[in-house]
């Protein structure tokens, strides 16, 4: 019983119409066909009386075939006119569906900005920017406080033993060098002084091979 006074919707009206014009259509169809039935007998009385030389009952005949093939061509003026409603049905109940989506995301974009404030929206955007600079400005001043702390002396202390130990490294080889000298070059003081004086070159070039610069 609820289903009887239940109110149609917009798609129930246009799901019946849709299907009245099928069912239409349908008819349409079939009295054609009953009509293309009559135009071939017609056809064939009309063959019929004019070997018996009956040329009234052929002139009839002729109307009425005349008259039939005007009903038939109706036929297809009438199917034609069926198709279009039913193509313009198709078309207006797409044409509401898509009014209707566009009805639904207007509310949308209502709601949404009744609950969005630009104002609001605007002085957050700043309120994180203006917090994240001081953020940056606190980190750098950290950073620079634990340096002011832990200077570089530990640095250049490091940095002194590693130097005294390339030279440590550069004065055994230099020593291993003196050793392998030919025995001759003892006897020969000015040949010894020159082996044992390593030129400012040589010690570059060392250091160089050791990756100090």
């Amino acid at each position: 019983m609820a289903s009887l006074f239940k109110k149609k919707t917009v798609d129930d009206v246009i799901k019946e119409q849709n299907r009245e014009l099928r069912c239409t259509q349908r008819a349409i169809s079939r009295d054609r066909a009953a009509l293309e039935k009559q135009e071939k007998q017609l056809e064939l009385e009309i063959k019929k009386m004019a070997k018996i030389g009956n040329k009234e009952a052929c002139r009839v005949l002729a109307k009425q075939l005349v008259h039939l093939r005007k009903q038939k061509t109706r036929t297809f003026a009438v199917s034609s006119k069926v198709t279009s409603m039913s193509t313009q049905t198709k078309v207006m109940n797409s044409q509401m569906k898509m009014a209707g989506a566009m009805s639904t995301t207007a509310k949308t974009m209502q709601a949404v900005n009744k609950k969005m404030d630009p104002q609001k929206t605007l002085q957050t955007m700043q309120n994180f920017q203006k917090e994240n600079m001081k953020m940056e400005m606190t980190e750098e001043m950290i950073n620079d406080t634990l340096d002011d702390i832990f200077d570089d002396s530990d640095d250049e202390e490091e940095s002194q033993d590693i130097v005294n130990q390339v030279l440590d490294e550069i004065g055994i080889e230099i020593s291993g060098k003196m050793a392998k000298a030919p025995s001759a070059a003892r006897s020969l003081p000015s040949a010894s002084t020159s082996k044992a004086t390593i030129s400012d070159e040589e010690i570059e070039r060392q250091l160089k091979a050791l990756g100090v610069d």
